[in-house]
């Protein structure tokens, strides 16, 4: 069997990748299961960031290793908060302040222009130096509500509108999530290019 580790200690993350690399022989352990240091993301893209986790778990662990990174771009914020989703009302923000942030910035933006979209980049390095690590990327096409909507999921999903569903994201099931969303085609997309390893 062989062994993977995942540069997160985010519980759901694990569950739901464990459950499609164990079918291909793929043995999954969270990072944290080894070393409780983060990696510093000072990359300037979703692909940097979740190579720089990738490659700094394979370096603490000597073992393969696998990350991602993820967050949303909003067209009338010009892409903002991106990569900086997760802090985008501060370094310590929690999510709630991070919606009251974007909600406050998208105040004055009129239904029809409150496009956004959700990314993950997740990358796979066999080792440290991996000259040629797997990248994989999904993106979710949605739309900014006016207020929170819904109690499931976390981060931005109270006001990401899914039009095709006429739902929030937090509304969704977490089998419908795991069907749609960035992070699941990004995972089946990276899968897919590990199956040929």
């Amino acid at each position: 069997m062989k062994q993977v580790v995942l540069a997160t200690g985010n519980a759901g993350k694990v569950k739901e990748i464990m459950g499609m690399l164990q079918p291909l022989g793929w043995q999954v352990t969270p990072q944290t299961e080894f070393f409780e240091t983060e990696a510093v993301e000072d990359g300037r893209s979703f692909i940097e960031n979740a190579l720089i986790k990738a490659r700094y778990a394979c370096a603490q662990t000597g073992l393969p290793a696998m990350a991602d990174d993820s967050g949303i771009e909003v067209a009338a914020l010009k892409g903002r908060p991106g990569i900086y989703s997760s802090r985008y009302a501060g370094e310590t923000a929690t999510d709630a302040e991070n919606i009251q942030k974007m909600l406050n910035d998208m105040q004055a933006v009129p239904e029809g222009e409150r496009q956004a979209s959700f990314y993950c980049a997740m990358a796979f390095c066999r080792h440290e130096n991996d000259p040629t690590p797997l990248i994989a990327l999904g993106q979710w096409h949605g739309e900014i509500l006016q207020a929170p909507i819904g109690s499931g999921g976390f981060g931005y999903d109270p006001i990401f509108y899914v039009p095709d569903l006429g739902i929030s994201s937090a509304e969704l099931t977490k089998d419908q999530k795991s069907q749609i969303s960035h992070r699941a085609l990004a995972l089946h997309n990276l899968v897919e290019q590990m199956k040929a390893l």
